[in-house]
């Protein structure tokens, strides 16, 4: 079985840019080689390519359009956040929804591009449609619980349970990750034990004051 996944997505919170967003890239690197465990970053646009050069862990962008290069003002192109040295995207996180064509369109395109595909959903019907275009992960996050510090994987573990099952009934070599107030170890153990593969969280982490110390805890029990 491959090493559990953490991605840190830093939205786009003041924590999040310039010196701090390198200094919590230091502190998951730093961890991820002390782990064993993979812990990847979505950092906005602008910090992708410097990050994928200091750093070893997974860059990550928060977001790709399904489209091709052209005259599509203020899209953005797989192509191009693979070339500015991204290792993989997020599509269809609950601050930026798309329709499942759209979905389908930018995992193509990511795809693509060389892309890891994560296409984050909130229940398990839209997991199992989402699992049929084959990202490699889903990321399970019900928006009600975003931000609010209440652990999905504590509050709400039956959908955790039945997107698994929906997902893997569709596509089982689709991995599934949870997020929403995902905060401890004893969250990512859970999730884990519900037969995720990790977890997407970000504000526990972006905006702790030693993020090495939170991300200790998260692996803590793995």
């Amino acid at each position: 079985m491959s090493a559990p996944l953490i991605i840190i997505n830093f939205k786009v919170y003041n924590e999040g840019f310039g010196q701090n967003a390198h200094r919590i890239a230091a502190a998951a690197e730093e961890v991820s080689e002390e782990s064993g465990v993979r812990i990847g970053v979505a950092p906005n646009f602008m910090e992708i390519h410097p990050m994928s050069n200091h750093f070893r862990i997974p860059v990550y962008a928060q977001h790709v359009d399904g489209v091709a290069p052209g005259a599509s003002t203020g899209h953005i192109l797989a192509g191009a956040v693979r070339a500015a040295g991204a290792f993989g995207t997020l599509i269809n996180h609950s601050e930026r929804r798309l329709t499942l064509a759209d979905i389908e369109a930018a995992v193509e395109a990511a795809q693509a591009a060389r892309l890891e595909t994560v296409v984050c959903t909130n229940n398990a019907p839209t997991s199992a449609a989402a699992a049929s275009f084959a990202p490699d992960y889903i990321a399970i996050e019900p928006p009600k619980l975003i931000g609010t510090g209440v652990s999905v994987s504590r509050a709400d573990p039956d959908i955790i349970e039945g997107s698994v099952q929906a997902v893997h009934a569709v596509n089982p070599e689709v991995k599934v990750l949870t997020g929403a107030g995902i905060s401890t170890g004893e969250d990512v153990k859970i999730a884990l034990d519900l037969g995720t593969s990790g977890v997407l969280l970000a504000s526990g982490v972006v905006k702790a004051g030693d993020p090495a110390k939170v991300l200790r805890d998260l692996v803590s029990l793995i």
